[in-house]
This record gives structure tokens, sequence and C-alpha cells, in this order.
């Protein structure tokens, strides 16, 4: 059974404050940006588990706090948001039907690109 997630709502408030901040970047390739394992571990060497799940737009229901499972849809590199990560996200959550973050993260998309234009 696939999981079930919920709209992280503070990753979203974040996203917007890092474009306003303009801390982004506009032309990447998403599976090279994407944070592996070994930076998701240095992160929250570093970081709160607050701050690592402002990274993701989605919580996965019924996993436990403070795990790397409880976070999904990553979209940017734990420094400043990637366009081609909100546009993974917008997709995966598509196609796994998962409506509110897929929402989210093309409202994202659209913040981003006006800022940007």
């Amino acid at each position: 059974m696939p999981n079930k997630y919920e709209l992280n709502e503070a990753a979203v408030a974040y996203a917007r404050q890092l474009v306003d901040k303009r801390q982004y970047v506009l032309d990447s390739d998403w599976g090279d940006a994407q944070p592996k394992a070994e930076a998701q571990n240095a992160y929250l060497d570093k970081h709160s588990w607050a701050e690592y799940a402002a990274w993701h737009l989605g919580l996965t229901v019924g996993a436990s706090d403070e795990t790397k499972a409880r976070y999904a849809f990553v979209f940017g590199d734990l420094r400043r948001v990637h366009r081609s990560g909100l546009i993974a996200c917008v997709y995966r959550a598509s196609e796994f039907h998962h409506k509110d973050i897929e929402l989210a993260a093309h409202d994202l998309l659209q913040y981003l690109d006006a800022k940007t234009s």
C-alpha cells in the first residue's frame, strides 16, 4: 500500500521565504542537485529536525517524527530552493495522487516564476 502524506504547511512558508530572499536556483538537474543521504546526514549533524522538515512538502502519515521516513517531497538542496525540485514535487505528487502536495508545489513554482520573470 502506498504511503499517505499530509501537506507540511511550515515547509510551504519556508520555501516562500527562501524565494523572497532570492535563495533559489532556476536551472539545475534535479537528479544531481537533490540532497543524497550523506548530505542529509551532514545537515542533520548541524541542524534540528524542524529545520530538516522545513525542506519537505510532505509529512508521511504514521511515520515517527525525527526520522527521515517522516519527511518527503524535498524541494531544495538544503541551502536553496531548486525550480527543478519544485517541478519534481509537482510530478511525483501528481503521479501518486497526493493532491494537496501537488497543488502546493505548483503554487510555489508559480510564485518563484512570478518573482524571477
